[in-house]
């Protein structure tokens, strides 16, 4: 993986906030020529610094508008929950994000559901098929602050 410089850090800045933007754009933007922002953008997706240009879905238009922060406790001695439940919970699409913590809980989880009972639903399930958590701690989310997964470009 090359050293991401100024250009490369500056295409990225611009992406993020809008990945729709047209080569031509983002070379007029940034002092490049049209064809070399279109090699490095192509670097860019081909080397897993662009993980992803996804549409950001409005939660409430959906159906799907409560959030839920889930902490998890894993069983101490069993070594191989971490690799099982982030393989399980790959294939779960209301199991939106899984951090592995320090503190009081070992993997947080950002869940979105339609309503409690279906949050409830979810619970169960991450309990039945993941023996291996032994408590989960949830906190509801009452109203969005700030979303985004923007990454600081210095």
């Amino acid at each position: 993986m090359e050293q991401l410089d100024r250009f490369d850090r500056d295409i990225l800045d611009i992406v993020q906030r809008d990945c729709q933007l047209k080569a031509e754009t983002i070379a007029e933007r940034i002092g490049l020529s049209v064809s070399a922002v279109q090699r490095r953008l192509k670097r860019l997706r081909e080397e897993g610094i662009i993980k992803a240009e996804v549409a950001v879905v409005d939660r409430k238009a959906t159906g799907t508008s409560m959030v839920f922060i889930v902490g998890m406790e894993i069983e101490r001695d069993n070594y191989d929950a971490l690799a099982k439940f982030r393989v399980w919970a790959e294939k779960q699409d209301h199991i939106q994000q899984v951090y592995y913590v320090t503190g009081a809980v070992d993997l947080i989880a950002i869940v979105t559901a339609r309503d409690v009972e279906h949050y409830d639903d979810i619970a169960a399930l991450i309990m039945a098929e993941n023996p291996q958590i032994r408590r989960m701690h949830t906190n509801v989310v009452l109203r969005d602050v700030k979303l985004g997964l923007f990454v600081p470009l210095e």
